[in-house]
């Protein structure tokens, strides 16, 4: 999550500095754009994780409980 906070404001920063650079604002747009695709892609990747880890808990505590067959 810490890379998704930087990411963040880092494209933050960009749109900053293209309010005040107007010859180089097209550029830095498509930085900060960069960056909320890389904040994306870390968040995504984040929750992804959490999501099996999550099922795999379910699935081993359904193991569990379910008595074998005999």
């Amino acid at each position: 999550m810490e890379n998704v906070r930087r990411y963040r404001a880092l494209a933050s920063l960009c749109r900053q500095q293209a309010a005040y650079r107007p010859l180089q604002n097209w550029q830095l747009l498509g930085q900060a754009e960069h960056f909320e695709h890389l904040a994306e892609i870390a968040l995504k990747a984040h929750f992804d994780a959490c999501n099996t880890q999550l099922q795999d808990e379910a699935v081993a505590a359904a193991a569990w409980e379910t008595p074998a067959a005999a």
